[in-house]
């Protein structure tokens, strides 16, 4: 199944659960997770189709910023 890895500005597990939240009522059958552990504060997304141009925006109008890897 195709992933799809960000890198982000995500500080805490309450910013990254929130984010998830949003991303799984847009995206409810895919696997989406964080590794803040990451230098990068890893953001990844798998599931059949990934629009990475959405994914962008609406983490980015949460006000985080994210980029594709």
């Amino acid at each position: 199944m195709p992933v799809s890895v960000f890198k982000t500005n995500i500080q805490t597990q309450f910013q990254a659960q929130k984010i998830i939240n949003i991303l799984m009522g847009y995206l409810p059958k895919y696997k989406i997770n964080f590794d803040l552990d990451d230098c990068d504060k890893i953001l990844r997304v798998e599931g059949n189709f990934i629009e990475e141009d959405r994914i962008i925006e609406k983490v980015s109008a949460l006000g985080f910023e994210v980029f594709p890897l």
